[in-house]
């Protein structure tokens, strides 16, 4: 007779968070298509990985609230805002970059380097984003953090919420939420600091003369941010995003994940002190790396869509090989590939470099050359003609032929420019503004830094100039070693002289 033993029933029937995830893989048992969240109790860990994700937890968050803040000296009447979407001025702002609308394809091009990064770091060292810098992950080790303060660590968690209510386990609990909701009203406080005047918002925000839409948003964000975080947690991980179904075409056998080596740590169970090691594997089935979780699983089952490859399971299994005198790393960051070389008994090999990481390199490297050599060579002054579209032209009392363009020069730098307007592709023609009087060269017009000068130019030309009913021109803008070129066409209408 065989007896089988459901190792799975045995390790969670005491820890809730191992019986979250079965809960998850079987379903509702009585066949419901949906079933409550089982709450989640993370014990801290303590370790490498830990404090890397502490050090990026104030690292980004000191970016996120403090990025708005920062001043940067720009002409009279513009925005000294270092970083700045202005919707207003139809302008976005980064240091000393400036975009206008019309190039918003930079924006595109930064969406694109950014995506083929993310491929990148996840076909070589998996969901390092999910694990450490996703606004999720981050926010949430935030309301973790809040929660362990008032409510202390995993165990003490559990029994507080067992806990019939009391005044204790009311100052603990509302303190918590509220300073949930105050991290979640910051939150979406500062987003709306990118998109208008930090100090100014924040004078009149508290006053209600900010704008409706400065409202609304910290309202949404408010909100978002104290349920995703506070609440939903791994759910937003699991069921929201779509990240973790993406990651599984651009992970393969030789993709870094936190894994669990089988080939070293079965058999498991329980040890003894003064017992042998031999004929057993290293892991004494303590559920360490389960109770530190924040996603609530069990990583020696193998590789799961919930895991974020945070690391702190490798955190809590090297404390515990530390204290049996055991090499660490029995969880560690390693390839499906090389922990099936361990097993035949192979040399682990390592292959980083690989057609799909060539792949990604190769596209991210020609979409940051493109961008870079597009920024380099971008113009900083857009010139557009716009030739009148009724009348053609004017035929003038002495026959001479008139026609009417509109000029939009757009200084996109933050000196006032003088710029110098000429004009080839016809004979012996003069230029003339309203109020002006006409010019036989070029003329010159002024415009402000970051503004966009609207110039009505008429060109005459003598009649016995032009023989031919339209002729290609050329109008040239020129300032210093700024120079564009922008063609258009005269019509004179000399095959009608009538």
């Amino acid at each position: 007779m065989v007896t089988v033993i459901d190792r799975t029933a045995s390790s969670t029937a005491h820890d809730p968070a191992s019986a979250a995830a079965v809960a998850r893989g079987k379903g509702d048992a009585k066949g419901g298509l949906y079933k409550p969240r089982t709450p989640i109790y993370p014990k801290l860990a303590h370790g490498r990985w830990r404090t890397i994700k502490w050090v990026m937890l104030v690292l980004t968050l000191g970016v996120y609230y403090g990025a708005p803040w920062i001043r940067w000296h720009r002409p009279d009447g513009l925005p000294q805002q270092a970083i700045l979407v202005d919707f207003t001025g139809r302008r976005f702002y980064f240091f000393f970059i400036q975009l206008w609308p019309q190039e918003v394809y930079f924006i595109t091009g930064l969406l694109v380097m950014a995506a083929l990064a993310l491929f990148l770091t996840t076909a070589l060292f998996g969901r390092l984003w999910c694990g450490y810098a996703c606004p999720q992950t981050v926010w949430t080790d935030l309301y973790i953090a809040v929660e362990r303060l008032f409510e202390g660590d995993r165990n003490a968690r559990m029994r507080l919420d067992a806990a019939p209510m009391s005044f204790n386990k009311l100052w603990r609990k509302g303190g918590k939420h509220l300073a949930w909701l105050a991290i979640a009203m910051v939150t979406g406080g500062a987003w709306v600091l990118y998109f208008h005047d930090a100090p100014s918002l924040l004078k009149t925000f508290w006053i209600g003369q900010a704008p409706m839409t400065a409202y609304v948003s910290v309202a949404v964000l408010t909100f978002t941010t104290y349920a995703l975080a506070g609440h939903m947690r791994e759910q937003v991980c699991t069921y929201l995003c779509p990240w973790p179904r993406i990651q599984g075409a651009m992970l393969d056998d030789h993709s870094l994940q936190v894994t669990y080596r089988r080939d070293r740590g079965e058999p498991r169970g329980p040890h003894k002190k003064n017992e042998s090691w031999a004929g057993r594997g290293d892991c004494v089935d303590c559920n360490q790396c389960v109770v530190v979780c924040p996603m609530g699983i069990d990583i020696r089952d193998g590789g799961q869509i919930e895991c974020i490859n945070c690391g702190l399971c490798v955190d809590a299994c090297d404390e515990i090989m530390l204290r049996l005198d055991r090499p660490r790393s029995l969880i560690s960051y390693d390839t499906d590939a090389a922990v099936a070389d361990r097993v035949a008994g192979r040399k682990p090999q390592y292959q980083f470099v690989r057609a799909r990481t060539i792949y990604y390199a190769v596209a991210l490297t020609l979409v940051s050359g493109l961008m870079v050599w597009g920024f380099i060579h971008r113009s900083p002054v857009v010139f557009d003609v716009l030739r009148d579209r009724n009348p053609t032209f004017v035929r003038l009392h002495d026959g001479a032929i008139r026609d009417g363009y509109t000029l939009k020069i757009a200084n996109r730098s933050f000196q006032r420019q003088t710029y110098q307007v000429s004009l080839t592709g016809l004979p012996n023609y003069a230029l003339k503004t309203p109020g002006a009087a006409p010019l036989t060269g070029p003329i010159s017009v002024v415009v402000e830094p970051n503004q966009v000068e609207s110039v009505r130019l008429f060109v005459t030309v003598p009649a016995a100039a032009v023989t031919a009913p339209s002729l290609p021109v050329t109008f040239r803008l020129s300032a210093g070693p700024t120079r564009a070129d922008t063609p258009s066409v005269f019509l004179s209408g000399a095959a009608n002289p009538s």
